[in-house]
């Protein structure tokens, strides 16, 4: 689920404290940008009004006036947003720029200091916002001294415009860089979660048997973790050997005492003791089938065993064997396997599929059984024919029970379907039972080709 992906984990993470960053970063240009600009502003004031008092002189009546026009076109404009004005308190008279027009700028009620800077905000025209810069100066004059209070004002929307224009450029800004960090972060995690990536696949590998140990050439935040992992699959290893070597053990424990007990039992048959005889007959079949059973249970379940293994000579050792018995010296093997031909799987367990089949084939084959295994395009397969009596749809699923024996009057335990069957199950493949064009029974099977494997 994307819920428990680490990979998803890491991004969210990383995507909430990159907003959080850019966000705080964002906030900061832009105070910093607004602090700038009201600086440069009130720089920007204050060399107005010192341009004003150095052009500033008095008519006759006491109005002040300047005696050469400011060179900045917006005093001239209309409404422009910026304006200047001039008070002479003494004479009780005011002079006020262009861009003023019919709107007097209302001064606050105090007195501040001369030549200090006194800066407040006001109303202006159109019921505009004004942030006002204001000195108090006093002037000679052929009338004596004037108090004169000169004003240079600026729409306050000029500044809110700047900053709104700064913020949504730097927004513009920071969303690109925040896409870019973004892919950049997810590229890292990619690569820095990729050798977590090649343990998965090296596990898959091992689960499969293309392999059995892990590459521990990793980076050293994860070579501990594949160590630890190979340690782990050396110890099931050994256990699972250790285990294989107490069932042959055991195995080869009871065989002696099983030889004895038949022996009794024949001896028991030939004085007449019927009843006594079956029922330890019975009782040794039952502990011969559960010996084998553990037996081939021990085999199957250690799937690290899994390599390519090619097919045709362990069918030849097969058939070299059984042609030194007795069935095997009077009936014909055909065998129609390519040299080359190969699949993924424990070379024992090879062994005990077809030398099970084989064997059963040979028993109850008339003449002759053939062993075919081919191709096909995603598999190979195999094919165990012989041409005796065929087993009837109705028993085929019966013949594979553990200790069934369709013919009692051929020696076996009962086990070698169902232990072909076991041994399939363990790899996710099944036995197929049906008529063979011999004439007899057809027992078939297929494999997965392996890995990158062509004929």
């Amino acid at each position: 689920m994307k819920g428990h992906s680490l990979k998803i984990r890491l991004l969210w993470v990383g995507t909430i404290v990159l907003i959080l960053a850019l966000s705080l970063t964002g906030f900061g240009l832009t105070t910093l940008f607004e602090r700038h600009v009201e600086r440069r502003i009130s720089l920007e004031l204050d060399t107005y009004i010192t341009q004003i008092a150095s052009r500033l002189s008095f008519a006759p009546s006491g109005l002040p006036q300047l005696d050469d026009k400011l060179a900045d076109p917006r005093f001239k404009k209309i409404y422009s947003g910026l304006y200047w004005q001039i008070h002479n308190e003494t004479a009780g008279l005011s002079v006020r720029s262009r861009s003023l027009w019919d709107t007097q700028l209302n001064l606050p009620v105090d007195s501040p200091g001369f030549g200090k800077v006194h800066i407040h905000t006001t109303g202006g025209p159109q019921d505009t916002s004004l942030l006002v810069h204001e000195r108090r100066l006093l002037f000679k004059s052929p009338k004596g001294q004037q108090v004169v209070r000169l004003l240079v004002a600026i729409h306050l929307d000029e500044l809110k415009k700047m900053s709104s224009q700064f913020a949504n450029e730097v927004l513009f800004s920071l969303l690109s860089l925040c896409l870019f960090l973004l892919f950049a972060g997810w590229v890292q995690i990619v690569i820095g979660l990729g050798p977590l990536s090649h343990i998965q696949k090296s596990i898959a590998a091992i689960r499969d048997g293309a392999t059995t140990r892990m590459n521990s050439d990793m980076p050293s935040e994860v070579a501990p973790l594949a160590n630890e992992i190979n340690n782990l699959l050396e110890a099931q290893e050994n256990a699972i050997e250790k285990a294989k070597h107490r069932a042959s053990d055991l195995a080869h424990g009871f065989k002696t005492p099983l030889t004895a007990l038949r022996a009794d039992i024949r001896r028991l048959r030939n004085n007449g003791e019927y009843d006594i005889a079956n029922d330890l007959d019975a009782t040794s079949m039952l502990m011969q089938r559960q010996i084998d059973r553990e037996l081939t249970k021990a085999r199957y379940r250690d799937r690290q065993m899994m390599t390519n293994v090619k097919i045709l000579p362990v069918i030849d050792n097969i058939v070299a064997t059984l042609t030194r018995t007795p069935d095997g010296e009077r009936k014909r093997f055909q065998i129609d396997c390519k040299s080359d031909l190969q699949i993924q799987i424990d070379v024992d367990d090879l062994a005990d599929l077809l030398g099970n089949l084989v064997e059963n084939a040979l028993k109850h084959a008339a003449n002759e059984l053939r062993i075919k295994v081919y191709q096909t395009k995603q598999a190979v397969r195999f094919e165990i024919d012989d041409d005796g009596v065929g087993i009837s749809n109705s028993k085929r699923n019966v013949a594979q029970k553990r200790g069934v024996r369709l013919d009692q009057s051929i020696a076996g335990t009962g086990l070698g379907l169902a232990i072909v069957k076991d041994i399939l199950n363990a790899y996710n493949e099944n036995l197929e039972l049906s008529s063979s064009p011999m004439g007899g029974l057809r027992a078939s099977f297929q494999f997965p080709l392996p890995p990158d494997y062509m004929v």
